[in-house]
């Protein structure tokens, strides 16, 4: 097997990186604050995503390619490229309207052509109970509820509209089947468990969404829409931390990305709805949220360089240790 191959649950490295950087545009845009350091997390997010567009074009045939987007695995993540492209499309917009309408047009279509192709996959191809995790809800609720607010921010609101829709309704499926496999199945593997966090993410998304539909919307159809999804909010980030302990068992991988976007959403929206609602002290609140989503995909971020460097050296001492072993081997060979 080819260890150096490149798996589709690496764009959760660069969907991650532009969750944060929403959480930093947030951040700013509520306290009136330069925006150079949302910008360059921005910036990064855009080169971490073409860095690994490219490797998968040049690592992997196209018959290669099928093949991962078949996994029952790790093929729901093919969802993070279009996604993170919205993403991106969303925020360029503000600087240059056309090329970012055009960056979300062109995720939407590739998010709504995987998200058909996903859901014909899961009537057409029988997978184990146990190869199904909270991964399942990106190619429908995370692409239906970030093209929600991708389309919202570039002004298209009836898709908009339309793109929140299929979320809450894949939301509600989805999520409904998850909880059965979690309750009557086997329990995930230890590389999958970090994907239990991606679970908590549809509330904050929605919200962040849904702040992005309801700017022409009236106070009062806004405020019910954050009504009917703060509960959830609350009730599943609650949830998240009696996993702490869990979580911390679990070996470090490049899996530990799929906190990142949740963590980075859950903070961006209570960053919102405390500058909207404006409790006391809402201010602290808000840079405690945006530095606990930077501490945590800061230090994911750190220990995911270190896991890189460490496999890399691993790789290059076993292949040394086998040219050794076959140089060994031949000279014993000739000294026979």
């Amino acid at each position: 097997m080819n260890t150096s191959r490149p798996t589709l649950n690496l764009f959760g490295i660069s969907f991650g990186l532009a969750g944060l950087s929403g959480t930093w545009t947030a951040i700013s845009q509520t306290h009136d604050l330069p925006m150079l350091p949302a910008n360059l997390l921005w910036s990064i997010t855009a080169v971490v995503w073409t860095v690994l567009i490219a490797r998968f074009a040049f690592a992997l045939t196209a018959k290669e390619l099928t093949a991962a987007l078949r996994d029952p695995v790790l093929g729901p993540f093919a969802a993070l490229a279009p996604v993170t492209l919205m993403l991106l499309g969303g925020r360029l917009h503000e600087y240059l309207p056309d090329a970012g309408a055009a960056l979300v047009a062109i995720g939407v279509v590739a998010a709504a052509l995987f998200a058909g192709y996903f859901l014909a996959s899961l009537f057409r191809d029988r997978r184990a109970w146990d190869q199904f995790h909270s991964g399942y809800l990106l190619p429908t609720v995370a692409s239906g509820l970030i093209a929600a607010q991708s389309l919202a921010q570039v002004g298209a609101e009836v898709p908009a509209l339309s793109a929140f829709a299929v979320g809450a309704l894949f939301w509600v499926l989805v999520g409904a089947a998850l909880l059965a496999r979690h309750a009557t199945g086997t329990p995930l593997p230890a590389p999958l468990v970090p994907t239990i966090a991606i679970f908590a993410a549809p509330p904050a998304v929605a919200g962040n969404a849904w702040f992005a539909l309801s700017q022409p919307m009236s106070d009062i159809t806004a405020g019910i829409g954050h009504a009917l999804l703060i509960g959830p909010y609350v009730v599943l980030i609650l949830g998240q931390l009696t996993f702490l302990g869990t979580y911390r068992r679990v070996p470090f991988t490049l899996g530990y990305w799929s906190f990142t976007f949740t963590t980075a959403a859950s903070a961006t929206y209570a960053i919102k709805l405390l500058d909207t609602y404006q409790p006391a002290g809402h201010e602290i609140f808000e840079w405690i949220a945006a530095a606990a989503a930077t501490a945590l995909i800061g230090a994911i971020a750190i220990r995911s360089i270190g896991f890189v460097i460490t496999r890399r050296r691993t790789a290059m001492d076993t292949n040394d240790n086998k040219h050794h072993a076959r140089k060994e081997s031949l000279t014993n060979g000739q000294q026979v």
